[in-house]
């Protein structure tokens, strides 16, 4: 009894310290969001402290200064932001939102960092007052609220509560002609005059404008003429304050002067006319000491153009309609010149897309765009496939960068990124890592993520190389032309139209080290490429390999593969092709693994897998995978409806059947019947363990169907031992949807006869999972539980040698368990069945490394997942031991789970959206986070009111009022209006 209790409480301060050490090891925080704000629907820019602010349709806001500068928060309530309003270098914001309310925002210093804080808020009641239209004066003291029943109200924002003077409809309509009294409509734009912050002009929807003066309470100008189209959609002041342009919605625009109110200076202009065109949304009257510029949004011919989402600039004789895949939702003009100027001088033109935002440089000749140092449009076309590369040597860096600075250097202005407000706190990171998006469109693109603002650095186009089915439709609208006029000019790089789906990126591998980049597609392609720093003609070589060659009744009923170019290709500097594999069946690639100092190439889909020598350009091994009574596929699921829905009837009987069974057991029946699984079973219990404990949840066997139970899930490459007594050897461990392993020993040559004697293949084990779920990921460990590195780590000093001295072993994660086998005799030595305890299956599967916090070298091995209903769960490795486990994700974002990567020190990036990736981090010492600084010059901000001090009352027991040495001392937060916190 002693005994016992003494090691229960060794085993007590063990489990504590071990709980101590998590700490120091394990976290988990989403870091940062990368990419382009999922449906924007408000923007704003603060010209002093030169920030931009984008709102969405779920109620988060976006602040964005210089790369690196991020804040961001979200509203309580999910709700649209309809108009955004900085109050210029003070480091604050209002919004407004759908539900008629308006808040107050702050950017303060929190834990040593600027974080944005909502502060105040404020809503308006009623049908008539739904604020319409907003509109921040100079002085900053007020902000004025048009409604929808014509009332215009103002909101004090020292106070954040509405003032009691009004600007009433009545009072505006005394000197405005009958025709206008009854119903002038909702307050559709309120501009302030340039030169007299007192004056308004007040536009209402029914196309009347009238010139106010709040001062005097006083309607100075009426501005009606027959001839103006009625309904009214934006204004804008001339610098000089004589004349204003009001826009309309048939796309026309007018010129007033403000002192005749008679009639327009000029008549109406319809830009795009004589035909019906749409609203001219919003317009902006901007001068310069030449000619001045008109910008405006909308406006397009309705019959032709109608479909176009475009931003028109003119200035003289130059006229562009810059054109956008996506609805624009806003546009402004970034100057340098204050109110007292004489010119506006507008350089930059910002325009939010739905989709992308875009910025164009109206200093430069021909107004080219801005390269995105941030807010890139990740989804440029549709992400299929992602992969994170860390600690990138330098040689392949500066090429691939040199590379993209080359390709955009065409189409983009060398003037500084306009918006470069705040400061950022955080170091230069000390490795740089980079992440490859494939795309649909057969695209890949690679991304800075070694700090927060996440930059494209260069992309590649596999297109180039393949026939497509719209060549001929390109080539012929290139004859054709497009019409002069409207003079369109596409901006941007949202485009969600693919050209041929089976280009579609879905596998990508690089090796860091010898530069080969790795591409799999859709179709069953393989392209092979080299870095390559100078421009070059490419005759691409190409090699089939069939994959069901053994099986002479195989029907492919999926689409046809991509034809390479046969001529010659001329690519630019960077990744150039240098081979192409083609499977055959074209099915889709959904593994792959090199191992780029052998140089040899394993290919899986969903008929088996292939391993290729780009040395020798030799197929040195094709295994299919199909079961031999399935001999139609397509490579994405069944066929036939009817044949499904038959088979799992039956199987639903089947399981009922079971059921009852198992419920009521007959006599006979001492033992369930096991049938025999003609390959090695590597879960089959133990003698004397059950099948399924009591507590768990019994997993039975699954069935799947045809081609799906074919397909490869995983593939890799290892220098491990497959033999008793014989020593380490290269090998391909495989792992397919319905629980099968094949593992393959692989002989090479001599290095001196590399070239000319073949590599030879061997089927060395083949094992079955019983449950046959599919097998996600597999690695093979060391002597020290370490993973194998690659070759090219060890070689150039990145990596550790491994331990080839003691047992290795192997981890077999399948969707429902985890298993460590010791090699070579695959006998289990650790377990854990996932599904069966926690009632969730696995999804992603990373082998991380988890450094402490504290202690740089205590390091350890864990397998990282993210599962079926969103947690993240980090094992340890050999024991399998379940260290922490996050809800990260909802169990409905089903592309958010499927995209999860993991890097190899506990970072993890997944889809949040179509146009952002989160990152997020598992470990306590890795994280990549914005940590910036917002620093306000003295007094920016406003003294906050007086707040009324509390009454002193007399002591209820009559003791009296205490002296000043007795009184407690009082502690009193203030919060400087600097964005500083303390006590005084």
């Amino acid at each position: 009894m002693l005994k016992f209790a003494k090691t229960r409480f060794k085993r007590g301060a063990t489990d504590a310290e071990r709980e101590k050490l998590k700490q120091e090891l394990f976290t988990f925080k989403k870091t940062v969001e990368h990419g382009f704000p999922h449906r924007p629907s408000a923007v704003a820019f603060d010209p002093e402290m030169k920030l931009l602010a984008i709102g969405t349709r779920s109620g988060l806001i976006k602040i964005y200064g210089q790369p690196g500068v991020e804040f961001s928060a979200r509203h309580s309530v999910e709700s649209q932001i309809i108009r955004l309003f900085f109050l210029p270098n003070e480091g604050r914001l209002i919004s407004l939102l759908d539900d008629n309310s308006l808040h107050l925002w702050e950017v303060n210093i929190k834990d040593g960092k600027s974080v944005l804080e909502e502060v105040k808020d404020f809503s308006l009641e009623g049908r008539l007052k739904k604020i319409s239209v907003c509109c921040l004066p100079s002085t900053q003291e007020h902000l004025f609220l048009g409604t929808e029943g014509g009332n215009i109200y103002l909101l004090d924002v020292k106070t954040f509560q509405l003032l009691d003077h009004i600007i009433y409809q009545d009072v505006v309509m005394q000197n405005v002609p009958d025709d206008y009294k009854a119903n002038p409509g909702a307050v559709e734009a309120i501009a302030e005059h340039p030169t007299d912050s007192n004056k308004l002009l007040i536009g209402y929807n029914r196309g009347l404008i009238v010139l106010w003066d709040n001062k005097s309470c006083n309607a100075e100008q009426t501005y009606v003429a027959p001839q103006v189209p009625p309904q009214l959609e934006s204004l804008a002041w001339h610098r000089s304050g004589d004349q204003f342009m009001s826009a309309h919605a048939d796309g026309s625009y007018c010129i007033w002067n403000s002192a005749d109110a008679s009639k327009p200076a000029q008549n109406a202009t319809i830009p795009y006319g004589p035909f019906p065109c749409k609203a001219i949304n919003k317009i902006q009257w901007l001068t310069t000491k030449s000619e001045p510029f008109i910008a405006f949004s909308g406006g397009m011919p309705r019959a032709s153009y109608g479909d176009r989402h475009c931003v028109t600039v003119m200035q003289g004789k130059t006229h562009v309609v810059f054109d956008f895949t996506s609805r624009v939702v806003d546009f402004f003009t970034i100057g340098d010149t204050d109110r007292e100027c004489e010119w506006d001088d507008p350089h930059t033109l910002v325009v939010l897309a739905e989709e992308e935002l875009v910025l164009m440089d109206l200093q430069s000749e021909g107004w080219p765009t801005f390269r995105m140092p941030y807010l890139s449009s990740l989804h440029s076309s549709a992400i299929t496939c992602s992969s994170v590369q860390t600690n990138v040597p330098d040689q392949l860096w500066d090429k691939i960068v040199a590379a993209g600075d080359t390709q955009m250097a065409a189409n983009h202005t060398s003037r500084e990124w306009p918006i470069e407000g705040g400061s950022v706190l955080s170091e230069t990171p000390a490795s740089k890592d980079l992440l490859l998006t494939g795309h649909e469109d057969g695209s890949v693109r690679f991304w800075d993520v070694s700090t927060p603002a996440l930059r494209l650095l260069y992309k590649l186009d596999t297109k180039a190389y393949f026939s497509t089915h719209d060549d001929s439709e390109v080539v012929a609208a290139a004859d054709a032309g497009e019409e002069d006029w409207p003079p369109f000019r596409k901006v941007g790089t949202f485009d969600p139209y693919s050209d041929d789906p089976r280009l579609g990126v879905q596998k990508i591998m690089l090796c860091p080290w010898s530069g080969t980049l790795v591409l799999a597609g859709t179709a069953g392609q393989v392209v092979l490429m080299d870095m390559n720093t100078e421009e070059a003609e490419v005759d691409l070589e190409v090699t089939t390999v069939n994959i069901v060659n053994d099986r002479d009744g195989f029907v492919w009923k999926g689409h046809d593969s991509l034809t390479p170019r046969s001529t010659t290709v001329k690519v630019p500097a960077g990744f150039q092709a240098k081979h192409l594999v083609q499977c055959t069946p074209p099915a889709s690639v959904t593994a792959l693994a090199n191992h780029s100092e052998n140089q040899l190439l394993a290919i899986g889909t969903s008929h088996g897998f292939s391993i290729f020598d780009y040395l020798q350009k030799k197929v040195i091994l094709t295994k299919c995978t199909l079961n031999p009574n399935d001999l139609s596929a397509t490579g994405e699921s069944s066929m036939s409806r009817r044949k499904s829905l038959k088979k799992s009837l039956r199987e639903s009987i089947r399981r009922l059947r079971k059921r009852g069974s198992r419920s009521t057991p007959s006599k006979k029946e001492a033992k369930p019947r096991v049938e025999a699984v003609p390959t090695t079973d590597l879960d089959a219990p133990e003698k004397g363990e059950e099948a399924a404990a009591p507590v768990q949840r019994l997993v039975e066997a699954r069935q799947p169907d045809g081609d799906m139970a074919s397909m490869v899930r995983c593939l890799v490459f290892a220098e491990t031992f497959l033999r008793e007594g014989a020593s380490a050897g290269l090998s391909l461990w495989a792992g397919t949807n319905s629980g099968g392993i094949f593992v393959y020993s692989v002989t090479m040559p001599e290095a001196d006869k590399r070239e000319e004697e073949d590599v030879v293949a061997e089927l060395g084990k083949e094992v079955q999972l019983k449950h046959r779920a599919p097998v996600v990921a597999l690695s093979v460990m060391d002597g020290s539980n370490v993973p194998l590195p690659d070759p090219m780590d060890v070689k150039h000093e990145r990596a550790d040698a491994p331990n080839m001295n003691g047992t290795h072993t192997v981890v077999v994660a399948s969707e429902e368990q985890f298993k460590v086998f010791t090699l070579p005799r695959l006998k289990e030595k650790t377990k854990y069945k996932l599904t069966a305890k926690e009632g969730v299956r696995v999804r992603k599967v990373g082998f991380t490394q988890y450094r402490s916090r504290s202690d740089e070298k205590h390091v350890e091995q864990h397998l990282s997942l993210v599962t079926n209903v969103g947690d993240f769960l980090v094992f340890s490795i050999p024991q399998l031991r379940r260290q922490v486990q996050h809800s990260c994700m909802r169990k409905e974002d089903i592309n958010g789970i499927t995209s999860t990567i993991f890097t190899r020190d506990g970072e993890a990036f997944f889809l949040l959206s179509p146009s952002e990736l989160q990152r997020c981090t598992l470990s306590a010492r890795v994280a990549v986070e914005p940590l910036c600084m917002l620093e306000l010059p003295e007094g920016a901000r406003p003294a906050p009111p007086p707040e009324p001090e509390p009454e002193v009352t007399a002591e209820a027991d009559g003791e009296g009022e205490k002296t000043e040495e007795e009184k407690p001392a009082r502690l009193e937060l203030v919060t400087c209006y600097n964005g500083r916190t303390g006590s005084c």
